[in-house]
This record gives C-alpha cells, sequence and structure tokens, in this order.
C-alpha cells in the first residue's frame, strides 16, 4: 500500500488549526485539523452545486458570477463548462496557497479551470467581495465551508446569519439565483433563507453517485 504524503499546509486567517494538503496515489484531499474538506476522489457534489444553480437561473441569463470559494477547482469547472462563453466568471479564495495548488499540485483533478480566461481571482473574505458587489451578479456559488451548521472558519458563521444573508441577497441582481452547498440538511438554515426573500429549493444528493454521505444544495431566487 502506498503511504499517505503531506506536500502542503497553510495557515487559515483565524483558525488555529492549519490546512493540509495530502497525497496518496494520485489523489489528492484537503484537511483542516481531523476533518476532510475535500477529495480528488469525490466531488459530484460540488459539480452539482453548479450545474442545479446555472439551471435555476438558466444558461443565458448567467452573464456575470460570482465564486465563493475555489476549494480544488470542481464547482468552477463545471460552473465554465455549464455557462456561456463571454461570462465573466469571479473567484473569492480566502487562503492564497489554495490558489497556487491549484496552479501546481492538484489543477489537473479538475482540467485546470483557473486556466480559462474568463476567470478572475481575488483573495480575500467573500463578504468583502459581496460588499462591493450590490445588485451586480446574476448568480453567486457558495461552498466555503462544511455547510452553515458545521462551520470550519470561525468568521462563517456571520455570513450564514440573517444580516449576512441579506447581504448576499443584495449583491443578486433581480431573479437572480444563490447556490449554497453544505455537508448536511439544515431547517434553520433554509428558513433563515426564505426569510430575507429567497424562493428556496433543496436539493438533497450524495457525494458520489448514488453513494456516500448526503449532501445538501440550496437553490435560492432572489424575488
Amino acid at each position: 500500500m502506498k503511504p499517505r504524503e503531506l506536500v502542503a499546509t497553510a495557515t487559515v486567517p483565524g483558525h488555529g488549526v492549519p490546512l493540509q494538503c495530502w497525497q496518496h496515489d494520485g489523489a489528492h484531499a484537503l484537511w483542516l485539523g481531523r476533518t476532510e474538506l475535500m477529495s480528488s476522489r469525490v466531488h459530484e457534489s460540488e459539480e452539482a452545486l453548479a450545474e442545479l444553480a446555472v439551471a435555476a437561473r438558466g444558461k443565458a441569463a448567467c452573464k456575470r458570477v460570482l465564486v465563493g470559494g475555489l476549494g480544488m477547482g470542481f464547482t468552477l469547472a463545471k460552473l465554465l463548462a455549464c455557462v456561456e462563453p463571454e461570462t465573466q466568471v469571479e473567484v473569492v479564495e480566502l487562503v492564497p496557497e489554495v490558489i497556487g495548488w491549484n496552479r501546481d499540485l492538484f489543477g489537473h483533478h479538475a482540467g485546470h479551470p483557473l486556466r480559462d480566461p474568463r476567470v478572475q481571482l481575488r483573495i480575500g473574505d467573500v463578504r468583502d467581495g459581496l460588499a462591493a458587489g450590490k445588485g451586480q451578479y446574476d448568480l453567486a456559488l457558495l461552498d466555503i465551508d462544511n455547510g452553515p451548521e458545521a462551520l470550519v472558519h470561525p468568521g462563517n458563521d456571520a455570513l450564514y446569519s440573517v444580516p449576512g444573508l441579506m447581504q448576499v441577497r443584495d449583491t443578486l441582481k433581480p431573479q437572480g439565483v444563490l447556490g449554497v452547498w453544505s455537508s448536511g440538511a439544515s431547517d434553520a438554515f433554509a428558513g433563515r433563507l426564505r426569510s430575507v426573500g429567497f424562493v428556496v429549493t433543496t436539493h438533497n444528493t450524495r457525494a458520489r453517485g448514488r453513494r456516500g454521505p448526503r449532501r445538501t444544495i440550496w437553490t435560492c431566487q432572489r424575488r
């Protein structure tokens, strides 16, 4: 059996546990402490986030898209495959090293989506990007944590609160769509989404085909 190898580490702002990139038998995985955040072997639900959100908004209407969280690039890659050639895609990633790892370590798993000329990268907190983008986006995708009830980064609870969701809503154009990925279901979060004026659809999926852990995706259209 081939050994698992730690190939890179990074510091997550506001968190005392390092982010680790592990490699095993050609695959890569990102861990924060004892929590596996994502793996190149299991990414179908991340791809479903982009696919379902684009379908909810309509391909032709997705002119400008915000992606909160780069991860291993699978959501971004699927998004680029689903939208038009002229679509502008802005990706906000908190940890600079994650961008470097996508370029140098594991970007090939997702087909190197950062090489697509439609992609604009910003390093920082997605909340800062939201504050600067009022009424500008047709579509916003959030995959910045393990979900609203399974927070990894302590600051993300503000984004998933009612004031945070109001800020997200205000970045969208009328009829714009928000897509949110979660490692688990949350009726309370769905209720908060509705309370700020979203029409919410809950999608239950699996991490890998019909197997693996259950995942939840919300597609939320602004009234």
